[in-house]
């Protein structure tokens, strides 16, 4: 946490984020967030990113599917794809246009790819905005999402077998070579589980150790 603010170790309320909600309709920023809350600026940015929910506008229908590309309006080009022999069609007004041209560039929003990275407080009316993907914060369905996330992982893993068994595949060949779990979790950051988190497998019996090495186990 910075060290400008003062700050607590306590978990973000419903109260937060409806604020978070609040400040980014009014495009407030991250920092100027974190300063009313008392939170480092990191802990916005996480809950931003984390909890944000996408959806899909413009689809279009099956058989006239909107174009995304950002050369949709100036493109003159005619029969890319060379599955019609004779195609007097413009390519932007077919529905693969975008799956078939090399040339294709999505068309992307600044909000999205930098702070605030949700359409929050964006001047531009969502059913006028040409962009596909939109993501916007919303206090309630974050909440929801954080308190679901943390029912899971009381209840269990937060991970599907294959990368269980990925993890396992590591961890326990290391664990029978003498190391320690914070030796394999300094040496092995791509395996993003804490010293804490490999102890709570081991105890759970999610990675599968022979009962001799258990009490080779520092305590």
């Amino acid at each position: 946490m910075s060290k400008y603010i003062p700050g607590n170790q306590k978990h973000l309320t419903l109260k937060d984020r409806v604020f978070i909600e609040n400040s980014l309709n009014q495009n407030h920023t991250f920092k100027d967030i974190a300063k009313y809350l008392c939170k480092d600026p990191t802990t916005i940015y996480k809950e931003v990113k984390a909890r944000r929910s996408s959806d899909w506008y413009h689809k279009g229908t099956f058989y006239n599917a909107k174009n995304f590309c950002i050369y949709r309006f100036s493109c003159r080009k005619v029969n890319v794809c060379k599955k019609i022999l004779v195609c007097g069609i413009k390519c932007a007004s077919c529905p693969t246009c975008n799956q078939t041209c090399r040339d294709f560039v999505k068309e992307r929003c600044s909000r999205l790819d930098k702070a605030p990275y949700v359409c929050n407080g964006c001047d531009k009316k969502i059913s006028h905005c040409t962009i596909a993907h939109k993501y916007t914060y919303n206090a309630r369905f974050a909440d929801c999402k954080y308190h679901e996330l943390l029912t899971n992982s009381r209840n269990g893993i937060c991970m599907t077998k294959h990368e269980l068994h990925q993890k396992d595949m590591i961890v326990t060949p290391l664990i029978e070579q003498g190391q320690s779990p914070y030796q394999i979790s300094v040496n092995h950051p791509e395996l993003d589980m804490s010293v804490r988190t490999i102890y709570t497998y081991i105890d759970n019996g999610y990675i599968q150790l022979q009962p001799s090495i258990l009490w080779l186990l520092p305590l």
